[in-house]
């Protein structure tokens, strides 16, 4: 039951929004930063040096009918490797950053239904922190456990977090990489069926120490120079964590039937930009299909010709009239002169 558990918390997580503009809420219930006005600030936004305690409050506000009981807890945010979504540690897992330096004055909390908890916390950042980014959340997991896709044997247990932006003071360093760029033919341009069809996949990583959002761009030249393809894409992480990678693919429709080129993808952050390439080959598969097959046919012939010449040319045996007869000396008969 544990596991499961543990997969599906990740996966609610990311459904934050990349940019939220109120509190992360899932219909039952919302957590969000204690402020002066209502939604005033939608996730924690904290900056300190290393070596500084900072103290804040996380409200949790129930909006069904009847009490709810939530486990509390601080947990590092990390890039999904599916399609680098916004998501958090689960309570189990080792933290290293906001999971690891928060302590919440309470970690247990029952919210009466359409009421609000308000619990203080404090934020010790180490003296060797590293400078840059370190995000996280404060997390109230839901204490009951359902099913889910209606198998009574999966165990469901629902999260809302408010994202924790930690920025701890020191040199700033964006960098981005790209890298690992693949193309893969899964349709060949066929006469009759459409164009062909490809999967440009590549690696996007985050080597510096603060959150980037990229943008990529993904360009395609033919044999000549010939733009075969030029897109900004759209499927990319809306936030690059710290030391997060991600593996991205896209599809790309409208193959030329005979070309040969380059795919390139860039991605370009603030004050960072990098990109990386990679060779294609498109062939008219039918016509090298036909070619191949008439090339097979013409061998055959060739070998089956050659064969026959050679027959021809080797000397023949005598046939069995032109065979000399064998000379055979007679013997006398007694009686005869």
């Amino acid at each position: 039951m544990r596991k499961p558990y543990a997969l599906l918390l990740a996966a609610l997580l990311p459904l934050w929004p990349a940019a939220p503009a109120r509190a992360a809420d899932n219909g039952s219930w919302s957590v969000y930063p204690v402020a002066s006005e209502p939604a005033a600030r939608p996730y924690f936004t904290l900056w300190a040096d290393p070596g500084r305690t900072l103290t804040d409050e996380v409200a949790v506000h129930n909006r069904t009918g009847r009490p709810l009981t939530f486990r509390l807890y601080a947990a590092d945010a990390y890039n999904t490797a599916r399609d680098g979504g916004f998501a958090v540690r689960t309570a189990g897992e080792p933290m290293r950053g906001v999971g690891a330096w928060a302590g919440l004055a309470r970690t247990r909390i029952t919210v009466p239904g359409h009421r609000t908890v308000t619990v203080p916390f404090t934020l010790r950042v180490p003296e060797g922190a590293e400078p840059g980014d370190h995000p996280g959340a404060i997390v109230a997991l839901d204490e009951r456990t359902g099913t889910g896709g209606g198998s009574p044997a999966l165990g469901v247990r629902r999260a809302v977090g408010a994202r924790v932006y930690l920025r701890v003071g020191g040199p700033r360093l964006p960098a981005l990489s790209v890298g690992q760029v693949r193309v893969s033919r899964h349709r060949p341009s066929l006469p009759g069926l459409g164009a062909g069809t490809a999967t440009v996949s590549y690696t996007l990583r985050n080597t510096g120490n603060v959150t980037l959002s990229p943008r990529v761009r993904l360009t395609a030249r033919g044999l000549f120079g010939s733009t075969l393809l030029d897109r900004t894409l759209t499927r990319v992480p809306a936030e690059l964590l710290p030391g997060q990678r991600v593996r991205l693919t896209e599809t790309w429709r409208g193959l030329p039937r005979f070309d040969r080129g380059e795919v390139t993808v860039t991605a370009s952050a603030r004050d960072t930009r990098e990109s990386a390439s990679a060779g294609f080959l498109v062939l008219p598969w039918l016509l090298l299909a036909l070619v191949f097959a008439a090339g097979t046919l013409t061998g055959a012939l060739l070998v089956r010709g050659r064969r026959a010449r050679a027959r021809r040319s080797a000397p023949g045996r005598p046939s069995r009239r032109e065979r000399p007869r064998p000379f055979r000396r007679r013997s006398s008969r007694s009686g005869r002169p």
